[in-house]
């Protein structure tokens, strides 16, 4: 079996598995993730948004975190509060939630993984209770607005980048 064969059907065992690890899909020196300085009090390996911000942040500790543009809640769709990653998937499905069905009744009921109008991306953290995620996405001009249902956007190479930061359990913290 060829290397790229090996590659194609670890990314279907993940998938169907929902393990935890995965190879890259990007190179991390393609992600837009940059570190900076980040004031505040979350322990290192804390996933912290600032919705205002429209900024996702990795603590990595004495003071430093890197920085990444996402997409966030429209207005009246925002939350706040603390989370889990529950889970992480490689080129999820997508079902849209109800709210979704209604204010676009011609969407089919599952979009496949991997699908160009696919909106979750390469790869999706998806929180606690499974109703949002930190997800990449099909649309990277919505990165940096107000623009979602609740859920995370990152650009497919950022998301990727964190998804191999981060494991199942990492808290997540996100703040207006």
């Amino acid at each position: 079996m060829s290397a790229q064969s090996r590659r194609f059907a670890a990314s279907i065992a993940a998938v169907v598995l929902s393990v935890i690890a995965i190879p890259s899909l990007t190179t991390p020196a393609s992600a837009s993730g940059s570190v900076v300085a980040f004031a505040g009090d979350a322990s290192p390996g804390t996933i912290v948004v600032r919705t205002s911000e429209r900024r996702l942040y990795l603590v990595l500790g004495s003071g430093r975190a890197m920085a990444y543009p996402v997409g966030v809640g429209r207005a009246g769709m925002q939350w706040s509060g603390h989370s889990i990653i529950e889970s992480k998937r490689v080129r999820p499905a997508w079902a849209p939630p109800d709210d979704i069905k209604r204010e676009n009744p011609r969407l089919p009921n599952v979009i496949a993984g991997g699908a160009p109008n696919n909106p979750m991306g390469v790869a999706a953290l998806v929180l606690n209770g499974g109703k949002y995620a930190i997800h990449g996405t099909n649309n990277p001009g919505s990165i940096g607005g107000f623009v979602s249902h609740g859920c995370i956007r990152m650009y497919n190479q950022d998301v990727t980048d964190l998804y191999d930061r981060v494991s199942v359990g990492t808290p997540v913290i996100v703040s207006r």
